[in-house]
């Protein structure tokens, strides 16, 4: 009979969760243009915030950890997975049409908080910041639902991979 205390299912889900996630998120080289020093911090905030804390799995794949490249071809967004060695296990490929208005919105807002945070007056600046959140939470959304059924994540994971594919767009 196996051991069923609480000691060894607490170390079983903790080597599931170690499978179950990202090891290292690296951006395609060829889709990023350049942006402004405030939108590469935020690019390098949030692929470390991605590797220190995520939830990643694949549908119906029980390997991990795994690297994932971002990249944008022919106007589609490119998830590339691989196992920890390198070596592809999947690749997905989503149409960005869903995502236009709101990366259209999401930019307008970004480019009017980044001006109102040299001249604008704190609460000014705290409702622009509601407003841009608000688009980046409806990104998130938007995304771990054309992920389903394919790739698992949580919110926080979706918000980051979602701050990861407008550095895509960012043309500086």
């Amino acid at each position: 009979m196996p051991d069923l205390s609480p000691s060894v299912s607490i170390s079983a889900e903790r080597e599931v969760g170690a499978r179950r996630r990202l090891i290292s998120v690296t951006l395609d080289e060829q889709s990023i243009g350049r942006g402004t020093a405030d939108q590469e911090h935020e690019r390098a905030i949030a692929i470390y915030d991605l590797i220190e804390d995520n939830s990643f799995a694949l549908e119906g794949h029980d390997g991990g950890p795994y690297a994932l490249l971002i990249a944008l071809h022919d106007a589609k967004l490119v998830f590339d997975v691989r196992d920890e060695s390198g070596a592809n296990v999947v690749t997905h490929i989503l149409s960005l049409t869903p995502f236009k208005r709101l990366l259209k919105d999401y930019f307008l807002v970004c480019e009017t908080y980044y001006a109102a945070i040299r001249t604008a007056t704190p609460s000014r600046i705290e409702a622009i910041d509601m407003g841009r959140r608000g688009l980046h939470n409806e990104g998130a959304a938007l995304l771990a639902e054309r992920l389903k059924g394919k790739i698992r994540c949580d919110a926080d994971t979706a918000r980051r991979l979602f701050t990861l594919i407008t550095a895509l767009h960012w043309k500086g």
